[in-house]
């Protein structure tokens, strides 16, 4: 997507943003005492795991404004909504050498129902800048599972 409109511009300059903690803190894992990995690690995990829950997120506020006539469309946003979270207190709930590995595949299975949904959604566009969040921070949690 070539962003000329501002408000365009600004979510594609967050959603880039967002992908700083990812790699700062993969890169922590590795360079860290080995005393604060289990550290770094949590705010890692923490991290992947609020980022999920955003994705599921946005199917919930997708599945709001779906009118009542797209009711199986509306359902499926709304329950797919809630197992990304719920996947994701699960990987919080593993040692981060198997949380982070959780998480990275919770993040490329978010992508591959979004890139399902969002064309329906008109949300089409914002797939290639998906990809490219997606793909950073699914490396960024097994690199940092690496480094547990």
């Amino acid at each position: 997507m070539h962003a000329t409109d501002p408000t365009e511009r600004l979510i594609q300059r967050l959603g880039y943003a967002g992908l700083i903690p990812f790699v700062l803190l993969a890169l922590l894992l590795w360079i860290v005492d080995p005393a604060l990995v289990p550290f770094v690690a949590l705010a890692l995990a923490a991290y992947g795991a609020a980022i999920v829950s955003f994705l599921g997120g946005i199917h919930w506020g997708v599945g709001l404004r779906l009118a009542s006539e797209h009711a199986r469309v509306r359902h499926l946003h709304l329950v797919w909504g809630i197992i990304p979270p719920l996947l994701a207190w699960l990987a919080l709930l593993l040692p981060p050498f198997a949380g982070l590995p959780l998480l990275a595949f919770i993040l490329v299975g978010c992508y591959l129902v979004d890139r399902r949904t969002w064309r329906q959604a008109g949300l089409e566009a914002w797939l290639p800048m998906r990809l490219h969040l997606t793909g950073v921070a699914t490396l960024a949690c097994l690199l940092g599972a690496g480094a547990t």
